[in-house]
């Protein structure tokens, strides 16, 4: 599998639910005049959770943007060099 094509699917499996958990649970805790403190330590939880992955997704992507260039450039250099 092309990896970009991964790090798009993996970015539409995790992003989709977890916007979706977030949007949710801010729509509840709007609705509640006051939360229990549990609810609210879940709800900041899970957005530390999501803020996790989506600092990972963005590492990986950089990451991979510098493992395409430096194979395009190997590739380029044996071109050059044939």
């Amino acid at each position: 599998m092309d990896p970009a094509v991964f790090l798009i699917a993996l970015s539409i499996v995790v992003g989709i639910p977890a916007f979706t958990v977030l949007k949710i649970a801010r729509l509840r805790a709007a609705r509640l005049a006051s939360p229990a403190a549990d609810v609210t330590e879940r709800l900041e939880g899970l957005e530390q959770d999501v803020q996790g992955l989506q600092q990972e997704l963005a590492e990986t992507q950089e990451r991979l943007d510098f493992a395409e260039r430096l194979l395009s450039k190997a590739r380029e250099e044996r071109r050059l060099g044939s």
